[in-house]
C-alpha cells in the first residue's frame, strides 16, 4: 500500500533518510530518470554500441587459440620411415611445416621470428627407431620468448609423433592416451571468452555508466536538487539505479543472442537462470558505480576510479582471460572480492555446461553480499552528504 508521506521543511535534512517509503515519488523518480537517459545519447552508445563493439573484437581479436603454427621440419634421414613422419607432420592443421635437409637454414629463421619452432628428424631416426628403446625420436626446438606457443609447438610436435608411432605395427607403448574434453570439445578459445566477454560488458554498463552519470548530476548541481526534495534516500538511489539496471538487462540479452546466434556459443543452461545471474550481479555493479559516484562527483575522476576498480579487476582478476588458479595466492586472494569472478564463472557454466544451480547460488549469495556492502556504504555516504 502506498503511504504519501507528510513532508515539513522544518523537518531539516536529517529527517530525509528517516521518510517513508513511498512507490508513488519512486515511479516519478524513475520515470524522470528514464526520460534523462533516453535523451542522452552518451548513455545510449555505451549501453547498446559499446557491447557489441566489444563481443566483435574479443570474438575475432582475442584468440588463445593456436592454428598453423610456423614450424620447421629439418628432415636430415632419408629412410621411409623418417618420411612418413615428415608426411605426417605436413597432414597436421594445427601446424605449418616447412621443410628442410639443413638445420642451419631455419636457425636463423627461429631468431628471426618467422619460425616457432623446428624439429629435427636425425640421420640415426631408423636406427632409434629400431631400438625400441627410450631415446629420443627427434628433438623439438622452441622460441621460449612465446612461452604458450612454445608448449603448443612442443605438445603438437609430440602428439604428431605418438600418434604417427601408435599407427605403426609395433607397439610403442602399453597404454595409449584418447583424451576427452568435456564442455567445449573442440576447445575453441571463442567459446570460452564470449561469455566472459559478457561479464566485462555488464561491468562497464553497470559500474562505468552509474559512476558517470550520477557523478554528472552532482558536478551540475542537480542532484542537490534532487535530494531537498520530499524523497528519501532510498527513494532517489533506487530511482537512479533502475533505469540503468533494465538498460543492463536488455544489453545482456542483446550480447546473449550475438553470443549464440552470430558467434556459435552454444547456450545449454536455461534463459531464466541466465537473467537470474544477470540481475543479481547487477547489484554489485551498480552499487560500486553508485559508491564511486559519491565518494568522486566528478566525471573525469569517477570515471578514472570506475576504470581502476572495476573494469581492470573484471579483466584481469575474473578469470575471464588468465586462470585464477595460476595466479600467486595474494592475487588469488584478491580476486574473491572482485564480482565479476563470480559472474564470469556462472556464465560459463551457464553457456557450456548449463544449470548447475551448485554452481550458482555460492556465486549469487557472494555478488549479493558484496553488492549490499556496496549499498550501504554509498547510502550512508549520501546521506552524510545530506547533512
Amino acid at each position: 500500500m502506498n503511504v504519501v508521506t507528510p513532508h515539513r521543511d522544518a523537518d531539516g535534512p536529517m529527517q530525509t533518510g528517516l521518510r517513508r517509503f513511498d512507490l508513488r515519488r519512486l515511479a516519478a523518480l524513475v520515470t524522470k530518470e528514464s526520460y534523462q537517459a533516453l535523451r542522452d545519447p552518451s548513455t545510449l552508445l555505451i549501453a547498446f554500441v559499446l557491447p557489441v563493439v566489444l563481443l566483435l573484437l574479443f570474438a575475432y581479436a582475442v584468440s588463445l587459440d593456436a592454428k598453423e603454427v610456423r614450424v620447421g621440419v629439418v628432415l636430415e634421414s632419408r629412410g621411409a620411415a623418417a618420411q612418413e613422419l615428415a608426411a605426417a607432420f605436413s597432414g597436421t592443421r594445427f601446424l605449418d611445416a616447412h621443410f628442410v635437409r639443413d638445420r642451419r637454414e631455419v636457425a636463423d629463421k627461429l631468431v628471426s621470428g618467422e619460425l616457432r619452432g623446428y624439429v629435427v628428424i636425425p640421420q640415426d631416426f631408423e636406427q632409434r627407431l629400431a631400438r625400441r628403446g627410450n631415446e629420443p625420436l627427434v628433438q623439438i626446438i622452441t622460441d621460449g620468448s612465446y612461452p604458450n606457443t612454445a608448449n603448443y609447438v612442443e605438445n603438437y610436435a609430440r602428439g604428431v609423433v605418438q600418434s604417427w608411432r601408435a599407427g605403426l605395427d609395433v607397439p610403442a607403448q602399453a597404454v595409449v592416451l584418447e583424451p576427452r574434453y568435456w564442455f567445449n570439445p573442440e576447445l575453441e578459445s571463442r567459446r570460452a571468452l564470449i561469455p566472459g566477454a559478457i561479464a566485462i560488458v555488464m561491468t562497464i554498463i553497470g559500474t562505468m555508466l552509474t559512476a558517470l552519470v550520477v557523478a554528472r548530476e552532482w558536478e551540475r548541481g542537480t542532484m542537490e536538487a534532487v535530494l531537498s526534495t520530499p524523497a528519501s534516500v532510498a527513494e532517489i538511489l533506487i530511482g537512479k539505479l533502475l533505469p540503468y539496471f533494465v538498460l543492463g538487462m536488455l544489453s545482456t540479452l542483446g550480447a546473449a543472442a550475438l553470443a549464440v546466434f552470430v558467434f556459435g556459443v552454444p547456450m545449454r543452461g536455461s534463459l531464466a537462470a541466465l537473467l537470474i545471474l544477470s540481475a543479481v550481479f547487477m547489484v554489485p555493479a551498480l552499487g560500486q558505480g553508485l559508491l564511486i559516484s559519491s565518494l568522486a562527483r566528478n566525471q573525469f575522476l569517477a570515471a578514472q576510479i570506475a576504470l581502476f576498480t572495476g573494469f581492470l579487476p573484471a579483466f584481469m582478476l575474473s578469470g575471464f582471460l588468465y586462470e585464477i588458479d595460476a595466479m600467486p595466492a595474494p592475487i588469488r586472494a584478491i580476486t574473491w572480492v572482485v564480482p565479476a569472478r563470480y559472474f564470469v564463472d556462472s556464465l560459463k557454466t551457464v553457456f557450456l555446461a548449463g544449470d548447475i544451480w551448485a554452481v550458482f547460488l555460492p556465486n549469487l549469495a557472494a555478488m549479493a553480499v558484496i553488492g549490499a556492502l556496496f549499498f550501504m556504504i554509498a547510502k550512508r555516504s549520501t546521506r552524510k552528504n545530506l547533512e
